[in-house]
């Protein structure tokens, strides 16, 4: 797990950044915050794994939900990574942050590059008649063998306050699975007033993003139909 080394996480509108990875502080986050978490079963094989995880790592999942996503900056190659606090799944922090690897770019098989920690973007989403743009920096990129994806903070200016991780799971039967978990809670005064509002629409998101890669590309085969585990964290 990296980020851009001058992004600290004082840079982001909360503080638990990469508790999305924490079982524990899902199950009891910070004072204030409302952790979910969603799961669908998407298809099936190592090619269905591999087009879905290069697609949640070229902002796919996101595009294809209606959200318009502007990259504003990609931190340089070159550039020292920033390791946040990692934790274990009691969400006991089980290492420092630390400074450590270079950011290396990395890229889709027909040549978008790949998401790379300390990337900032502006989602630009519609909803209840009105146009809100939302800015988020990647806090993380995970890549392990079986599981892919990456984590998003919000920074000012955002109307929730917190994280939300996009990761696509290989289990040992083959299974290739989307999961999406996410804490926020109204980023000011003014957007609590419209807490139900945002409850209702951060549900509508939720799912779209756990259609957007059902049945792309890479078609499922006749027992590879989409189940789903859906709504708040346990």
């Amino acid at each position: 797990m990296s980020t851009r080394g001058t992004h600290r996480p004082t840079d982001l509108s909360y503080g638990a950044v990469g508790a999305t990875q924490a079982p524990d502080l899902m199950t009891f986050p910070p004072e204030g915050f409302v952790p979910t978490e969603d799961r669908t079963r998407i298809g099936h094989g190592d090619q269905r794994f591999e087009t879905a995880w290069i697609q949640t790592l070229t902002w796919q999942i996101q595009e294809r939900s209606g959200i318009s996503v502007h990259v504003d900056s990609v931190p340089p190659e070159d550039e020292v990574g920033y390791t946040p606090v990692s934790f274990d799944d009691e969400g006991k922090p089980v290492s420092a942050a630390s400074v450590g690897t270079e950011t290396t770019a990395r890229f889709a098989p027909d040549g978008t590059p790949l998401l790379r920690a300390g990337t900032v973007a502006t989602l630009t989403m519609h909803a209840y008649g009105r146009t809100v743009q939302a800015p988020v920096r990647v806090v993380a990129v995970y890549d392990e063998p079986d599981r892919k994806g990456f984590a998003y903070g919000t920074l000012d200016g955002h109307p929730v306050s917190g994280e939300e991780s996009f990761v696509v799971e290989r289990t040992t039967d083959g299974s290739v699975w989307l999961q999406i978990r996410q804490f926020s809670q109204p980023a000011s005064r003014k957007w609590a007033l419209a807490a139900p509002l945002l409850k209702r629409e951060q549900r509508r998101m939720a799912e779209a993003y756990l259609q957007a890669l059902v049945g792309t590309e890479v078609q499922p085969g006749p027992a590879d139909g989409p189940d789903r585990l859906t709504g708040p964290a346990d």
